[in-house]
């Protein structure tokens, strides 16, 4: 598997170097950047996934539809586009940020810590979808306000940051 590293950032958010991300997250993990995307079909549906049962943090956890790390000097639409393929196997279209300030920090049962400044964006499906299972072991199109009665209603079976992003997004609120 390749090696990959995440971007470390300083409390204001300014780059201060690089980490493996295999040592990255930790029971202290230090502050990182990331993404989010919420994927939308024609339809108007967005998909949520079920992370692996193999993944470090919050295993088997429903999420939004994917998520990662840009690498290094890498423009972060290309490392959207570059998730979108290897844990989906999609392209996408109409990339669009819609919080590009969102910063989480959670614990997962486990310990190890998510701590990141991750802007999200939104994104429509371009043909098909092949999830890769090393990074989704189930996934649904699913009405967006839907979604977000679940989300509000079932807290602890979401990723804590989709939980946190819901009420910031406008596409989870009924008639917009």
């Amino acid at each position: 598997m390749e090696e990959l590293d995440v971007v470390l950032l300083s409390d204001t958010g300014e780059p201060i170097g690089s980490q493996s991300k295999a040592l990255v997250h930790t029971t202290d993990t230090a502050l990182h950047l990331a993404f989010s995307c919420h994927l939308f079909n024609d339809q108007g549906q967005v998909l949520v996934t079920r992370r692996a049962m193999s993944k470090i943090t919050w295993p088997g956890v429903w999420t939004n539809s994917f998520c990662g790390h840009p690498q290094p000097g890498e423009d972060p639409l290309d490392a959207i586009r570059r998730h979108a393929e290897v844990e989906l196997g999609c392209k996408i279209e109409d990339l669009q940020i819609q919080l590009p300030d969102f910063r989480y920090r959670a614990v997962d049962a486990s310990g190890i810590v998510e701590n990141e400044i991750c802007p999200v964006y939104t994104a429509r499906l371009v043909g098909e979808l092949q999830p890769n299972p090393a990074e989704v072991v189930d996934w649904q199109w699913v009405n967006p306000q839907d979604l977000a009665q679940s989300v509000d209603a079932t807290p602890w079976a979401f990723s804590p940051w989709l939980v946190e992003q819901r009420p910031q997004l406008r596409i989870y609120h009924a008639g917009l």
